[in-house]
């Protein structure tokens, strides 16, 4: 796969997302002090605090994630767990857990790919794989991911009296709600999946693929059966 040149610029535009999405997450802490809601402050503080938590484990893997990839996972941070649950944009706007749960399954089946290149890659595990499979275990990845997180979300609604898994559609045991968030998990993950296999095979590229480029190329280390080629 050719690597792509390093462009500061298009770096330097995406930390500063990376600073105004924190800023808009301080704001949103000062909102919740200014209206007393003590508990929110907590909770949201401990959001922000959630957003540093990448780039410091990729820093002790010693791995360099691609800017987009660092905003998109805190965008996504912020959005499901300061708006979604502290600003209840669940309950406010229907769409909204379907919206964030299909971009999980997408970035999740994104995540899925990388791990196969590194397989894929990897001098010590003699394995290649095809296009099909990779796209498949992208698909279930991702899938599984969300299978897990609805557990999560099961156990902490049993056990700690909480409402992850909320009444749909008239259905007040969660139970439809459980379901639609796995479909669009399922969603997400395919078109993820589908756009890598059609790359893989016709050499088509896509903003999924151009992000996939920048990690592959950041690390190389990672990719050295490639190198020694």
């Amino acid at each position: 796969m050719e690597k792509l040149p390093h462009n500061s610029n298009y770096d330097r535009i995406q930390r500063r997302l990376t600073i105004l999405l924190r800023l808009f997450l301080v704001v949103g802490i000062g909102v919740e002090a200014a209206e007393q809601l003590w508990g929110n402050v907590v909770i949201a503080s401990g959001i922000l605090l959630l957003t540093y938590l990448p780039a410091i484990l990729a820093r002790r893997a010693d791995v360099h994630v691609p800017p987009e990839f660092e905003v998109l996972t805190i965008a996504f941070i912020i959005a499901s767990l300061f708006l979604g649950e502290v600003r209840d944009y669940y309950n406010t706007f229907w769409w909204w857990d379907i919206a964030l749960h299909g971009t999980s399954g997408g970035l999740l089946g994104v995540l899925g790919v990388l791990l196969i290149y590194v397989l894929n890659e990897t001098p010590q595990i003699d394995l290649q794989m095809r296009p099909g499979f990779v796209a498949f275990f992208a698909f279930c990845f991702a899938l599984s991911v969300g299978a897990i997180w609805e557990i999560f979300e099961f156990t902490m609604d049993q056990y700690f009296g909480m409402n992850m898994q909320k009444p749909m559609w008239g259905d007040p045991s969660g139970l439809t709600d459980t379901m639609i968030d796995l479909i669009v998990d399922a969603i997400g993950a395919l078109i993820v999946s589908v756009v890598g296999y059609i790359y893989m095979v016709r050499g088509y590229e896509s903003i999924i693929d151009r992000g996939i480029q920048r990690f592959i190329a950041r690390n190389p280390r990672l990719f050295s059966r490639g190198q020694t080629k």
